[in-house]
């Protein structure tokens, strides 16, 4: 055995040693003493928190899936599943996309594969949603395939253990390939969750604990000193910033008037408030566009979001009025809205 394939042994054996003592415990995890015992993990869990956990942590993530998996526990509930429904249970994880294609990924699942997820990484990605990082952690995690599961976590992992000194985001392929290097079929679920737990606990983006990493004592990051400076980033671009309108239209009975979005694009197929288009710069027509029915708008200030690829700043109207529009109560329509759109109706309702 060379002496870099017998260094990759010792980190590998030592990281899945410390993973047996310190795994985290997580609702959709089976964990090291579990797996011992026989126990296998849950496709259907283990592809549902995966779809969460890209956009959001685990902390944020683990309520949603308490509830997403007592209220659908399996793939074949799901699928059955009323798509607003799904969408409102869905509101605060990001990328409505997502949860459009968790539907129709549930459902071809139950449709062409009898209910049952593929265990191969090229089967999971036939699937709609499941993308190479995610068909690789289902396959490593569910089915024990010696996949490679490579999210940021794990680049952290690998650009400060090899103190890498290309930049983020070129460097990805790279990061990719030096963690395959020690991809064996040798408990491959756990050693994905353990490289996950690593970076998330101790290999930290801010504040790396390296005198609790098992893998200190390989770590060129560490011998220089300069664990923080990895991994390289290339600078930043300014995100855009957009603007638009917003109206907040409510009846006597304390009821809200609500809109169904476009089923693609943005918050795709949720419910929202009637709104103007979202412009950059200062495209005069956009900004003064019509509200949706004519009634006494008051102006009630402003709220602002961040989406991940640009700003926004909303001006919020509101009034009293009648119309052809999806009527629900002030609590109702809180559950169903998506973020950015309660923080219009709060701001309205702060106004009256």
């Amino acid at each position: 055995m060379s002496d870099v394939a017998g260094l990759h042994a010792r980190l590998r054996a030592d990281l899945l040693q410390w993973y047996d003592h310190n795994a985290r415990a997580l609702p959709w995890r089976v964990g090291p003493d579990a797996r011992r015992r026989g126990e296998r993990p849950d496709a259907y869990r283990v592809w549902l928190s995966e779809i969460m956990l890209q956009q959001t942590t685990t902390v944020h993530a683990a309520p949603y899936f308490e509830r997403f998996t007592h209220r659908w526990p399996d793939v074949s509930a799901l699928a059955q599943a009323d798509d607003a429904e799904v969408m409102a249970a869905w509101a605060g994880l990001g990328y409505y996309a997502r949860a459009r294609n968790l539907l129709a990924c549930a459902r071809a699942v139950v449709r062409d594969h009898g209910g049952v997820f593929p265990d191969t990484e090229a089967g999971l990605k036939t699937l709609p949603g499941i993308g190479s990082y995610t068909a690789a952690a289902i396959a490593a995690i569910a089915f024990d395939r010696p996949a490679n599961v490579v999210d940021g976590n794990v680049e952290r992992v690998m650009a400060r253990l090899h103190a890498h000194r290309s930049p983020l985001p070129a460097a990805k392929p790279e990061l990719a390939a030096l963690a395959a290097l020690f991809v064996t079929p040798d408990r491959p679920g756990d050693w994905a969750q353990a490289l996950m737990d690593l970076g998330a606990g101790v290999c930290r983006p801010r504040s790396p604990v390296c005198e609790a990493c098992p893998l200190a004592f390989g770590c060129a990051a560490r011998s220089e000193g300069q664990a923080n400076r990895y991994p390289l980033k290339a600078p930043k671009k300014a995100r855009p910033h957009r603007q638009g309108h917003v109206w907040v239209l409510h009846d006597s009975a304390g009821q809200v008037a609500l809109v169904k979005r476009p089923a693609r694009g943005l918050l795709g197929g949720m419910m929202g408030l009637p709104t103007s288009e979202w412009v950059q710069g200062q495209d005069e027509p956009a900004l003064k566009a019509p509200a949706p029915v004519a009634a006494d708008w008051q102006d009630a200030g402003s709220v602002e979001h961040v989406f991940t690829h640009f700003s926004l700043s909303l001006s919020v109207h509101v009034a009293r009025g009648t119309g052809d529009f999806d009527w629900k109560p002030v609590d109702e329509a809180r559950a169903a809205l998506p973020s950015v759109f309660r923080k219009a109706l709060e701001r309205a309702l702060a106004s009256l």
